[in-house]
């Protein structure tokens, strides 16, 4: 029998890396958006979580998207009046929030915000109970954190872009 897929540095053995894993796929990060310093944020993330608000910030930072993160109902409401009344495109909370309240607070901002504005919300995967809550409440999208660290490039960008050079 021929061992050769053990040491692919001998013999004729071709294989690199473990045998039957496919390669990992990750998906290409999307262009930043042009580069505008007087832009207003169209994004507020309620997250308290310090490893996720670098996360945010981070990948923020790459796109040239502005993130503002917000503790309570009155600070996004005065932040969203320092905008002129432009609504945001999307509120983004971490479910496990607890001084945010995201259950009760979430109804409230879809009543006074209406459908401009999109809420997505992140928590863990074995929380399937807040998960339907959450969607319950009216939250658009609730993502398991590791495919909200995922998808957060794609979403980062597509509200944080400008109404005339947003995607489809």
């Amino acid at each position: 029998m021929d061992h050769n897929y053990r040491n692919p540095g001998q013999g004729g053995g071709q294989r690199r890396g473990r045998p039957g894993f496919a390669p990992s796929y990750s998906p290409a990060d999307p262009d930043p958006l042009p580069k505008n310093n007087d832009a207003t944020s169209r994004i507020f993330a309620f997250v308290d979580d310090l490893f996720f608000q670098a996360k945010i910030q981070e990948t923020a930072r790459k796109l040239n998207v502005k993130v503002e993160f917000v503790k309570s109902e009155k600070d996004l409401m005065d932040r969203v009046k320092q905008n002129g009344e432009e609504k945001p495109s999307l509120i983004i909370f971490d479910m496990n929030n607890v001084a945010a309240k995201p259950l009760t607070l979430i109804p409230k901002l879809k009543t006074k915000l209406k459908k401009g504005t999109s809420i997505i919300g992140f928590l863990s995967h074995v929380q399937g109970d807040l998960k339907q809550k959450a969607h319950e409440v009216g939250c658009d999208m609730v993502l398991p954190r590791s495919a909200f660290s995922q998808n957060l490039p794609q979403l980062l960008r597509r509200h944080g872009a400008p109404d005339d050079t947003a995607e489809a």
